[in-house]
């Protein structure tokens, strides 16, 4: 009897105890948390996110997310509702990873990372709980690192212009007849400098990227002459590595376009030269264009070696480089990819490819048409 009446004591004080437990754990959970109910209101915040955006619990607890905690962009405009991560987590079902600007209660803009999960029960979505973390300090590293790289940069153009020069006219025999050693040796050296200074290039449009300083200069060109344009410049790596390359944008009409040739040029430019540089002897390359009123598609497409499945989704990342690549050829930076996301970004544009193993990739670039843009 005594066992039977003690026993809803006994599960209430385990719950108690449980929740007890849950609370400590929330609480001291290192990284900004926040959890909401169904329909966003905030029902628990821990200490270091009131840390983090200046805000006492009376002030948080019962608020609608999204008015209470305010997500900026880089220019301190307010992020549409629909853009937050926490309407995605909802909406998808799905935890959602991403860079965010939060302005506290002071007014100060934060950058976050966060991640945001919905708490789902048989389906239905019963709130959400998002951890966050300042990264101030990873950012402002970051930007000491981008000024470092664009003044080395600056710094290692002169000596390579003197370098590659005077190798050209030893090469040349303005200083006296060389024999074939020795143009074979600067042969190489030219090279070399050559491989510098693309990524020097390479460097310093990052630099531009990332600071967003990149000016997005629009004027209307023909897209089959820029292809044509392009596909002279890479012949020539082409034939060194015995590529064949198809230019297939002759296939379909194509109208004149409104956009910035010297960033499609470079976009363009570095999806073939990293096909040509992962694609073995004897493959192929090709580049189609498709174009509709609105935007302009390209496809560039290998017989290389692909991209293994499990990394996919880091092949956009900067300094990534797949295994399978990376014991072929070793000379990559792993940043080409990470360079045309960003100015792909800057045309407001998307990039996708699909691809597998051993049979190839595709990289599908669509910009707008911008005809209609001034």
């Amino acid at each position: 009897m005594s066992d039977a009446q003690s026993g809803p004591d006994n599960t209430n004080q385990l719950i108690v105890e449980k929740q007890a437990e849950m609370e400590a754990l929330f609480t001291s959970i290192g990284d900004g948390a926040i959890t909401t109910d169904e329909f966003g209101k905030i029902t628990r915040i821990n200490p270091k996110a009131r840390q983090i955006l200046g805000f006492s619990e009376k002030e948080m607890i019962g608020g609608w997310f999204p008015n209470k905690i305010v997500a900026v962009n880089d220019q301190d405009k307010i992020i549409n509702m629909i853009d937050r991560p926490i309407t995605k987590a909802f909406l998808t079902g799905k935890t959602i990873s991403e860079k965010c600007i939060y302005r506290t209660k002071k007014g100060k803009l934060v950058p976050v990372n966060l991640s945001v999960s919905p708490i789902l029960v048989d389906s239905k979505p019963l709130g959400a709980i998002q951890v966050f973390r300042d990264i101030t300090l990873e950012e402002e590293v970051d930007r000491m690192k981008s000024e470092f790289i664009s003044l080395a940069s600056h710094q290692l153009r002169t000596p390579l212009s003197s370098i590659k020069t005077y190798s050209h006219m030893l090469i040349e025999g303005y200083m006296g007849d060389v024999n074939k050693d020795q143009q074979k040796s600067l042969r190489t050296i030219i090279g070399a400098t050559n491989r510098m200074n693309e990524l020097i290039s390479t460097l310093l449009n990052i630099t531009r990227m990332e600071s967003g300083t990149i000016r997005v200069s629009l004027k209307t060109i023909n897209a089959k002459t820029l292809v044509d344009e392009v596909i002279e410049e890479l012949n020539l790596l082409a034939n060194e590595r015995s590529i064949e390359i198809n230019n297939l944008s002759g296939k379909y009409q194509l109208d004149v376009i409104r956009t910035d040739p010297l960033l499609l040029k470079e976009i363009l430019i570095n999806l073939m030269t990293n096909g040509i540089k992962y694609t073995p002897e004897n493959g192929k390359i090709s580049l189609t264009v498709k174009q509709t009123t609105e935007h302009i598609t390209f496809c560039v497409a290998d017989s290389g070696w692909g991209i293994p499945e499990d990394v996919q989704n880091q092949i956009f990342s900067k300094f990534f480089r797949a295994k399978n690549i990376v014991k072929r050829e070793t000379t990559g930076t792993g940043l080409g990819l990470y360079l045309v996301k960003g100015l792909v970004d800057a045309l407001e544009g998307r990039i996708w490819f699909k691809s597998k193993p051993k049979h190839g990739t595709k990289f599908y670039v669509e910009i707008p048409n911008g005809k209609n843009q001034h």
